[in-house]
């Protein structure tokens, strides 16, 4: 396991400041899934992870100085389970923290079981690197829609609707950091290679909204991008151009899926060929970028038999 893996490091990019994130090992690759802190009056835990990890965070709430009672709010973009696995574990430990949900989803949240069974059936072998999710008390949810604010102190979390990566997902603007968590809304970011990447897993992608939630990010105009996947980005004054490209990103995937498809005429050569072409393997490993893969495949091809 790489020394970084819970290691819990301060977000400097921009002018942050209270903020702290640390990787959780997701699927058990490095790189992929991160978790931030906002060490603030009423402190956050934004995003939770597979829970498989869930005591990484618990250990950096412990390094930062912040007691398991004090935690006041556990926080996630949407509840797919890579987001909102550990909700209900981190709960179970800090007892009087609310845990604030996207109101489309948070009944599947309270009881997890259609999301278990949905979620098996997307992610196959993967399934392995879940932990079982905890069902949320519904006394301790908090359910936040796009207007809602999250008053945390010094930091206020503003809730922007971003649905078209799942109709469920929220991107989190901080207002004072000049920050947005921006769940699964802006791509996924490889710090390695600097490159963004499309997410776009099923059943619920949609291009063109995926597209308007880009334009949503364009005029917040953040100076300073904070993704699950992953870490932070500073993007100053091109924010505009930083989400143009994942824009662009997205819009091509989506093409050569819907040209290959009409190439093959057959879907699952379709997910062999993109599944067999894939340029993630040296920055996830073989595994991940495989299966990773195979879901965002499926999920364009849904999306097209959902708009043709």
């Amino acid at each position: 396991m790489s020394t970084d893996i819970g290691t819990v490091q301060e977000v400097t990019a921009g002018d942050c400041t209270d903020c702290y994130y640390l990787d959780v090992n997701m699927y058990d690759t490095e790189g992929y899934g991160s978790v931030y802190i906002l060490d603030d009056d009423r402190p956050a835990v934004i995003e939770t992870g597979l829970g498989t990890n869930y005591e990484l965070i618990l250990e950096a709430l412990d390094e930062l100085g912040i007691d398991r009672d004090e935690l006041a709010a556990i926080v996630v973009t949407h509840i797919h389970l890579d987001h909102a696995g550990g909700a209900g574990l981190l709960a179970e430990a800090c007892p009087n923290a609310d845990v604030y949900v996207p109101a489309a989803g948070a009944g599947l949240l309270t009881d997890p079981t259609r999301l278990v069974e949905g979620t098996k059936n997307a992610v196959g072998d993967q399934w392995e690197f879940y932990a079982e999710p905890e069902p949320i008390p519904e006394d301790r949810v908090v359910e936040v829609e796009g207007g809602d604010h999250i008053d945390l102190g010094d930091h206020e979390l503003r809730v922007h609707a971003a649905p078209g990566h799942a109709f469920h997902q929220v991107i989190f603007e901080d207002l004072a950091n000049d920050a947005v968590f921006v769940g699964d809304a802006a791509g996924i970011w490889i710090p390695e290679t600097q490159t963004i990447t499309e997410t776009s897993p099923p059943s619920d992608f949609d291009l063109e909204e995926c597209l308007e939630d880009v334009e949503m990010l364009q005029s917040i105009d953040p100076d300073v991008l904070l993704y699950t996947h992953f870490g932070p980005r500073a993007v100053g004054d091109d924010a505009d151009a930083a989400l143009d490209a994942y824009a662009t990103v997205l819009s091509e995937w989506v093409a050569a899926v819907e040209s290959k498809r009409a190439a093959l005429e057959d879907d699952e050569a379709v997910i062999e060929h993109f599944v067999n072409t894939t340029d993630k393997a040296d920055v996830w490993g073989e595994r991940k970028a495989r299966a990773e893969a195979i879901l965002n495949t499926r999920g364009v091809l849904g999306y097209l038999d959902q708009r043709d």
